[in-house]
């Protein structure tokens, strides 16, 4: 029982360090919040007290959430590990088909399984994001949603989880079984044509199902956008404009598309003082959309503004940053079945979590290792990541630089945190570990600077 008992206690302590670490470096930030009382040279023809206020409160306030609520993931992590949840519920799932005539069919016994987890992970997480919505949003005067809304939002998200998840679960374990020693190749094939066909139909499909899409109408923020795509040869087939103001006041863009049928994708939020969506009025009778709640005056971009933002995103088109997230996600993800398939038939892994079964359920195992037994190696990686995002980022605003628009992305970058109450100090450690953009400041300085 040794071993087991090592691996239990190692898994706890190291979820326990890193929690730890965590929460120091939320504090260290709440500091900042704190003590921050001057808006940074930098920035002091450009924002103003109230806006400064707003966003160090609104900062505190999400900093103070932030805390309570890794706390209450941790306590209930802890407890489910300490409880044998895996154990719980994949007893559970197979007294539901007891009766029935998949009552020891492993890919049904998953597929409950997953459905409950699923289940409690909806029911947990409900209470923190209506926190999150009505209270800090709302206070902040971010939150455009009314409580019809948000459950419709939510039970319709539960149900796509659930309709994309458990095929993939039923035919993942399928693959593993049928496989054979090198299962972890087939598995990793059939991962990357899942990812790619999800990345194909989710904006087409599964996006419109929650946020109203319509065609930018012509006019001369299209036709700029027409000729900045094509100075720097970018395939553009359509620009939309997403109503995402119904449920946020934050704003966004960004592209999609393979080859050359290529989108852009404009929130309603980003746009200077746009009431509606450009090709549709607002409709009295729909539920969801309220004159009152698409746009606050005075917020949102000009149009040299958004094709600076946009220069920048094309950067990362230009620069293969796009392809090059995909290879080192896909190589990182083989390296993961490949140790997967090395250990997860291995009966102390299992024991270690309760789980004392002479059968090794796949899914139970994929939980253990991807959840718990990766868990270091995915904070190394996460860490990794974040640095190379943040490189990448100064080389795309280096980019939309090149095109001539240094001083509207300067703006814009500033119009955007603003917008979005962004505070414009951060603790470097906290910084460094959470942002996978740079701060404002840090990339203002580099805009400024001369090639």
């Amino acid at each position: 029982m040794i071993p087991e008992f090592c691996v239990f206690y190692g898994v706890l302590t190291f979820s326990w360090i890193e929690f730890l670490w965590e929460q120091y470096l939320t504090l260290r930030q709440r500091r900042v919040y704190k003590t921050t009382e001057k808006i940074p040279s930098k920035l002091i023809s450009t924002l103003d007290e109230e806006t400064f206020r707003k966003a160090k409160s609104y900062g505190i306030d999400k900093n103070s959430f932030s805390i309570a609520e890794e706390w209450f993931n941790m306590i209930f992590s802890t407890g489910f590990i300490c409880l044998n949840g895996f154990t719980l519920f994949w007893n559970l799932s197979k007294y539901c088909l007891i009766d029935t005539r998949y009552k020891e069919s492993e890919i049904m016994i998953s597929c409950v399984f997953i459905l409950f987890m699923n289940t409690m992970g909806t029911l947990m997480s409900l209470p923190i994001s209506a926190y999150n919505t009505f209270i800090i949003e709302e206070k902040h005067g971010f939150n455009k949603q009314n409580l019809s809304f948000f459950i419709k939002d939510k039970i319709k998200n539960f149900l796509l989880v659930q309709v994309i998840a458990l095929p993939i679960t039923a035919a993942a374990i399928s693959i593993v079984k049928w496989g054979g020693r090198f299962f972890f190749i087939w598995l990793w094939v059939f991962s990357i044509v899942t990812s790619l066909f999800i990345m194909t139909i989710y904006p087409e499909f599964i996006a419109p199902l929650f946020d109203k899409y319509t065609a930018l109408s012509d006019g001369p923020l299209k036709t700029k956008i027409e000729e900045l795509a094509k100075q720097v040869n970018f395939p553009l087939f359509k620009i939309y404009i997403v109503e995402g103001s119904k449920r946020s006041a934050h704003s966004n863009a960004y592209f999609y598309g393979f080859f050359n049928s290529k989108r852009i994708v404009l929130y309603d939020t980003l746009l200077k003082d746009s009431k509606v969506t450009p090709d549709k009025k607002i409709e009295e009778n729909d539920e969801n959309t309220d004159v009152d709640q698409i746009k606050e005056k005075g917020k949102g971009m000009n149009d040299d503004e958004i094709l600076a933002i946009l220069g920048h995103e094309l950067g990362h088109w230009k620069l293969n940053h796009v392809l090059f997230y995909i290879i080192i996600s896909q190589v990182n993800l083989f390296v993961m079945l490949f140790v997967f398939g090395w250990l997860y038939d291995n009966s102390m892994l299992y024991r270690a979590f309760g789980f004392y079964e002479s059968t090794h359920p796949v899914i139970i195992g994929l939980a253990i290792i991807f959840q718990y037994v990766f868990s270091p190696y995915n904070t190394v990686i996460s860490f990794a990541m974040t640095t190379l995002s943040r490189q990448l980022e100064f080389q795309a605003d280096a980019f939309a630089k090149k095109l001539g628009k240094a001083k509207e992305l300067e703006s814009g970058l500033i119009r955007l945190h603003n917008d979005n109450l962004g505070f414009p100090v951060y603790d470097s450690l906290y910084s460094a570990w959470h942002h996978t953009h740079p701060q404002l400041l840090e990339r203002l300085e580099a805009i400024s600077k001369t090639d």
